[in-house]
């Protein structure tokens, strides 16, 4: 086929350099009257097109800001209609130049496919940062878990998002992994309630226990009380005696509770002498 457009050039090329200079000009003119106002009428089109799909695609990217879409839907969606409206803009002007689009629509398919191939990986990704931006089971920064990783979320992605770790760290999590496999978001609602449970000796007197914990509680001013506070026993350990503290709070304090109640109930078990206990070993030395 390449031979045979070779050949069809080159003697399309002999047949004009043999041709009467009247002749020539003859057949220039009688082109430009077939094709070159064509040419110039699709490459105005194409002039104007791009101007109109720049701002079509900004008023829309407008309207989506205005109705407060996510920053990277917003993004995703500037590119997407952009691209897909260029591409049928060209489509057009090559209809309109009547060019065979059969033969380049079988040649934008071949080459789909093997660049499919290649980026099997990197289209999973893509197909799965458009499937968050589409149900958006998180966004950015909430707190998640998945797999052996969480953090704060920084950045979606088309192909990538970004993770924070409490230590400072960054994490890139492929799309496709976030999109096909279990996740926490410890962000999406608005309270969440903290679970401890103290050991405490059975020498101990377990009225005496609970107060102390119920007077903890109370002195927690970040604490929600609705649903109410609890404080009870749950468990008779092997070796104590097991008091579970299940209070409700905004999600954004839950750590400070967490840590500012387990600081308290220590010392105040200590000043209270309520006994924790813990594992020992006793060690018998024999005197032959």
């Amino acid at each position: 086929m390449t031979t045979n457009v070779a050949e069809s050039v080159t003697n399309e090329v002999e047949k004009l350099s043999n041709m009467p200079l009247d002749k020539l000009t003859e057949h220039f003119i009688s082109w430009v009257t077939s094709y070159g106002v064509k040419l110039i009428i699709g490459l105005l089109v194409i002039f104007i097109g791009l101007k109109v799909i720049k701002k079509v695609v900004n008023h829309f990217t407008k309207f989506l800001e205005k109705k407060s879409v996510d920053i990277t839907l917003t993004r995703f969606l500037h590119a997407f209609v952009g691209i897909s409206l260029k591409i049928l803009l060209f489509i057009i002007v090559l209809g309109y130049w009547d060019v065979e689009l059969t033969g380049f629509a079988a040649l934008i398919a071949s080459g789909g496919v093997a660049i499919g191939l290649a980026l099997q990986g990197s289209l999973s990704n893509f197909a799965g940062g458009f499937i968050i931006l589409l149900i958006r089971p998180f966004k950015v920064g909430d707190y998640i878990e998945t797999g052996m990783y969480q953090g704060t979320v920084e950045e979606i992605g088309l192909f990538y998002t970004k993770l924070t770790t409490i230590d400072n760290k960054l994490i890139l999590i492929p799309n496709g992994t976030l999109s096909n496999g279990s996740l926490v978001n410890y962000s999406a609602k608005a309270t969440r309630r903290v679970d401890l449970v103290f050991n405490v000796s059975y020498d101990n007197d377990i009225n005496h226990v609970k107060n102390v914990l119920n007077d903890i509680v109370k002195t927690q001013d970040l604490i929600l009380y609705n649903p109410a506070p609890f404080v009870g026993m749950v468990a008779h350990g092997p070796s104590s005696i097991d008091f579970a503290v299940r209070v409700w709070c905004d999600s954004k304090n839950y750590w400070t509770i967490h840590a500012s109640l387990l600081e308290k109930v220590k010392i105040k078990f200590d000043e209270e002498g309520i006994n924790i206990p813990y594992p020992q070993m006793d060690v018998h030395i024999k005197n032959n």
